[in-house]
């Protein structure tokens, strides 16, 4: 895999939990919705390979519930929401983003959309003790 090829690989999982807390935090979703919805707002290719896991990992931190439920279009399907700490998670994920974002923005010369690119950025380990 090229450089290139390998970092925007990683640029991209860093950012699908994000996008995966967002989609559920609008609407609870089964896998394929959750597919589909992510999808359509952007052409990159999801799959079941690259859902699936996450949501497994999600639910075992307890970020996000899962519930089987019937369904009237074929077999019961595995519904899955945010709990409220996947909620404050997701929150505090996009403040996060929105101040790379702007940071970004700020190093090619243009104003974050916003005008507020809010707290300054700490880049490096934070101490939680």
């Amino acid at each position: 895999m090229e450089p290139v090829t390998r970092k925007i690989t990683q640029l991209r999982k860093g950012i699908l939990e994000l996008a995966i807390l967002t989609a559920l935090e609008r609407e609870r979703h089964y896998g394929y919705s959750l597919i589909r919805a992510m999808s359509a707002a952007g052409d990159l290719a999801i799959t079941e390979g690259t859902i699936y896991p996450i949501l497994r990992r999600l639910s075992q931190e307890g970020l996000v519930d899962s519930q089987w439920m019937e369904s009237s279009q074929g077999p019961p399907r595995k519904y899955y929401a945010l709990t409220e700490a996947g909620r404050q998670l997701c929150a505090e994920l996009r403040g996060e983003f929105r101040r790379l974002v702007a940071l970004v923005r700020d190093a090619r010369g243009s104003a974050p959309a916003d005008g507020d690119a809010g707290p300054i950025l700490t880049v490096g380990r934070e101490n939680h003790e």
